[in-house]
């Protein structure tokens, strides 16, 4: 009896063992006859978003289920690109931080001008010697003209992209310590308005660039660190009772003015000093209070600095968060000059930042176009 039921068992087991034989072999046949474009959906999706965004856009022209899954994971929120005006030429170049790569634009049309400003992808440009002001996007070519103005010491901006209802340029300049000049110009108009208001506070408009848009109204940091507010649907103009942000005697040595920038991030005003190669102080306007708070962290975000005009960032790979990137280029053009609030440094280590030696015309942050097929 026992002998039988041992015979069944061994029978049974073998039936079993011959069974995943024929189901493994099916399997592997299976498996050999599938191509790349079988993988599953979230596997593709797995190892698209670890690929960079050139490869990314390589891998979405494969089929058409590579091309959901490529774009079901890229990233939306590139880096802005630092670009380069030539001292002769019209070869102009385009450093992107995150690749760490060049790309380079022949731009005819803007030969005989200097930058003034960036936002949306659009440049604002200045003709000294006609004095005509354009807008002019250097990847689509599209250019809106505005009536001619002499632009010597002003700091100028603009609200948003020419091609937006209520767009406004503004520009503001110290007639003297309690008096500032403010002309407005919006795309369409025939001449520039140009108005004195008197201020209760002194304010010193700087040469380069402290002024950014942000909630329907111009900030502008004046020279020695005053704060000056321009309303340009109410046109009313006023300088805040808020004590300039508190910085180290050493921070105002030569060229001070030349390490101040400016940026907004989700409608906070905030104000970064530099010096040498001392860690960068960062200040967010608190409207509470009204008062500057030193900033110990960016929670993440990502603020790219110029003389001209600076910019912030959130969701940009890893590496790049809680980060301030500088509008200087080391090792050939292949490492932008950053600080870590993370790690309390510089990357790399050991550079000159004496603003002083930079022309401030040489370059400015830009952002880049959403189709990038025509540098690939």
């Amino acid at each position: 009896m026992a002998g039988r039921k041992r015979r069944k068992l061994k029978s049974l087991a073998k039936s079993v063992m011959n069974s995943k034989r024929v189901t493994t072999s099916n399997n592997i046949d299976n498996l050999e006859l599938q191509s790349w474009s079988d993988l599953p959906t979230e596997l593709l999706e797995m190892i698209f978003c670890h690929l960079t965004l050139e490869d990314n856009i390589h891998a979405s022209v494969v089929c058409k289920r590579w091309h959901a899954a490529a774009i079901s994971v890229r990233v939306v929120n590139q880096s802005p690109w630092l670009m380069y005006f030539p001292k002769y030429g019209n070869l102009y170049e385009f450093y992107d931080p995150a690749q760490r790569k060049t790309h380079s634009l022949e731009l005819p049309e803007l030969y005989g001008s200097r930058v003034c400003y960036t936002k949306d992808g659009w440049l604002l440009q200045y003709r000294p010697r006609t004095h005509r002001v354009f807008f002019f996007n250097p990847f689509s070519k599209e250019m809106v003209k505005l009536p001619r103005f002499e632009l010597t010491y002003q700091i100028v901006a603009f609200s948003s992209s020419p091609t937006t209802t209520g767009c406004v340029v503004f520009t503001v300049k110290h007639i003297s310590p309690t008096i500032v000049a403010i002309s407005t110009c919006h795309p369409g108009a025939t001449q520039w308005v140009t108005v004195n208001y008197q201020n209760r506070l002194p304010f010193v408009s700087s040469i380069w660039n402290k002024v950014i848009f942000c909630s329907g109204v111009f900030y502008c940091l004046s020279l020695t660190g005053w704060l000056g507010i321009f309303n340009p649907v109410e046109r009313t103009w006023n300088v805040l009772v808020v004590p300039p942000p508190k910085c180290p005697e050493n921070f105002f040595a030569k060229n001070w003015w030349k390490g101040k920038f400016m940026a907004e991030n989700n409608g906070d005003i905030l104000v970064i000093y530099t010096y040498f190669s001392e860690n960068p102080i960062m200040f967010k306007l608190n409207r509470s209070n009204m008062i500057w708070d030193e900033m110990k962290s960016l929670d993440g975000v990502t603020l790219f600095a110029s003389f001209l005009s600076s910019h912030s960032r959130i969701n940009l790979p890893g590496i790049m968060r809680n980060s301030i990137y500088f509008s200087k280029v080391r090792f050939f053009g292949k490492r932008c000059i950053s600080y870590s609030l993370d790690d309390s440094r510089y990357y790399p280590r050991k550079q000159c930042h004496d603003w002083g030696e930079q022309d401030p015309f040489e370059n400015i942050w830009i952002e880049p176009p959403e189709d990038l097929s025509t540098f690939i």
